[in-house]
């Protein structure tokens, strides 16, 4: 299975109001519930006035247009990344999965998912 990398440097975040997020950016992740609304986007485009910031996040892309049907993609890249002590932020769209690694962690995740047949493209 191909991973691809995607470049630029990520945040997520807690914000009061959707109003404070720019929704006009290529990679941008809300999700709003009764208790909080998280964002998840790149650092450069942080909402003015966030709640809780979480900086220093890298984001890998399960390549392709993943079905329904599919088992076990995330579960196992999380389980591969998990034995190696690296932790996870997860989002998926209706097509795919981005997996986001600590910025420290990155090429030590790289690493181990190669390991275990994973291709990473640039």
């Amino acid at each position: 299975m191909e991973l691809q990398k995607v470049k630029g440097d990520f945040s997520i975040c807690k914000v009061a109001t959707i109003k404070q997020i720019d929704f006009s950016k290529e990679l941008l992740f809300v999700a709003q519930t009764p208790d909080e609304i998280s964002v998840v986007c790149e650092s450069a485009y942080l909402p003015q006035e966030c709640i809780e910031v979480e900086n220093g996040w890298n984001v890998l892309k399960v390549s392709g247009m993943l079905d329904f049907g599919l088992i076990g993609i995330i579960a196992k890249i999380s389980n591969i990344l998990a034995d190696a002590k690296i932790s996870i932020f997860v989002v998926s769209t209706y097509n795919t999965d981005y997996i986001l690694l600590k910025t420290e962690s990155f090429e030590k995740g790289l690493q181990v998912l190669r390991q275990e047949g994973y291709v990473i493209v640039e």
